[in-house]
């Protein structure tokens, strides 16, 4: 993890981080925003992580443990710069390192100083935060509908520590996707 720890994001392409807690729309918003822009969106890399895990798990077993951080930091990132080669002026990513620290706080009580040090480090042009004004949709990776609300203050507390650019998403699916658009529109045009 050293090696991604001190490597800075490109400016190259302008990249965009769909950031938030679990059933808010980030990869449907990603997705659309990448069509809009005629360019690439990278997707989280922790669903493909679990849902090949899924299969193998006990009943009632975490989906994540703490030594799983490595690897799943490690595969965004990877899958990040992979794509990143082939985008058009913005890039939209549905995590990053940041994202995986708010939760690897609020799952396991800590972030693990490499994954701190890395989430500082790892600047982004800009993050969406996604509101949790959406319907909760269920499935066999979303376990804590009742802490959105708590885990929406985490991430908004992190990104206002990190100083990092960033804009609130809030509304149905078409109010948030026209705050989207202006808000990356406003990041190319200044």
């Amino acid at each position: 993890m050293a090696a991604l720890a001190t490597r800075r994001v490109s400016e190259a392409v302008k990249r965009v981080v769909l950031f938030g807690p679990e059933s808010t729309g980030k990869s449907r918003l990603a997705q659309r925003l990448a069509e809009h822009f005629a360019t690439l969106w990278v997707p989280e890399f922790l669903r493909q992580f679990v849902d090949a895990r899924l299969p193998s798990l006990p009943p009632g077993a975490p989906l994540v443990a703490e030594a799983d951080l490595p690897a799943i930091v490690s595969g965004q990132i990877s899958a990040e710069e992979a794509v990143a080669a082939q985008a058009r002026r913005v890039l939209f990513c549905d995590t990053d390192p940041l994202q995986t620290a708010v939760y690897a706080q609020h799952y396991f009580g800590r972030v693990p100083e490499w994954l701190r040090t890395l989430a500082a480090r790892r600047a982004y042009a800009l993050r969406l935060l996604l509101d949790v004004d959406t319907l909760f949709v269920p499935d066999p990776q979303r376990d804590r509908p009742e802490f959105r609300g708590e885990l929406f203050a985490l991430f908004k507390s992190a990104l206002d520590r990190s100083g990092q650019r960033y804009v609130e998403i809030r509304g149905d699916w078409n109010a948030r996707e026209r705050l989207a658009i202006a808000a990356v529109d406003a990041l190319l045009a200044g």
